[in-house]
């Protein structure tokens, strides 16, 4: 019998990528809202009945919004990261734990995907 071997996959070698259905602005200081439509039955009742908005905006501070702008569909995390480095130095640190903790995030809530 013949084992597979499997291979372990680096996280920070994924290739992030905004979900397209996700709006964003960037105000004159740089700073990135995301406009999220809330879909959904659950949505649409809380809507109706308790006049929850349509549009969620959601504001980015510093470093999420240099993160967001950094995530191109051809970067991966590493590269942001390096990008990250230079813009913020000693101020990212822990970079990559937070970056990749910022990535989930993100991932999570379905403002990124990753690129295969």
């Amino acid at each position: 019998m013949i084992k597979q071997m499997k291979t372990k996959e680096n996280y920070l070698e994924k290739i992030p990528c905004k979900n397209a259905r996700i709006k964003w602005s960037q105000d004159e200081s740089g700073l990135v809202t995301l406009e999220v439509q809330n879909r959904g039955f659950a949505n649409l009742l809380a809507q109706k009945l308790l006049k929850k908005p349509k549009v969620s905006f959601i504001h980015l501070e510093e470093f999420g919004s240099f993160i967001w702008t950094a995530i191109d569909g051809v970067r991966d995390i590493i590269t942001i990261g390096k990008l990250v480095k230079e813009q913020f130095g000693e101020k990212a640190e822990p970079l990559y734990e937070r970056l990749s903790t910022y990535m989930k995030t993100l991932k999570s809530n379905g403002f990124i995907d990753f690129n295969k």
